[in-house]
């Protein structure tokens, strides 16, 4: 039988992939460009990594910068699980968000 952890990393990702963000494999230590979506004991982590390409044409444009794609993007993630009912937080020290698993 699923655990509530695996359900909400199973509607998570279909509803990131629904939305058009491009999902990398479930290992939060996987570098690779994308969202990395994976379990965790309070519920399920996003974490987002921007492709050099994007860190180099940040780097070339003032005003541009990782960090604040990083605000977008987290910004666009929680609107959309909000919408669907998820409870989602910042964990206090790494940009990442925090996908609450409902008690």
């Amino acid at each position: 039988m699923p655990s509530a952890r695996s359900d909400l990393l199973t509607q998570v990702r279909h509803a990131l992939i629904q939305a058009g963000f491009h999902l990398v494999g479930e290992d939060a230590r996987d570098s690779r460009p994308g969202l990395a979506v994976t379990t965790v004991p309070t519920g399920v982590l996003v974490t987002w990594t921007a492709s050099d390409g994007f860190t180099s044409l940040a780097k070339d444009h003032p005003g541009a910068s990782n960090n604040s794609m990083q605000a977008i993007v987290q910004a666009a993630i929680t609107e959309l699980l909000v919408q669907l009912g998820h409870t989602v937080t910042e964990p206090p020290d790494d940009g990442d968000l925090l996908i609450l698993a409902n008690k």
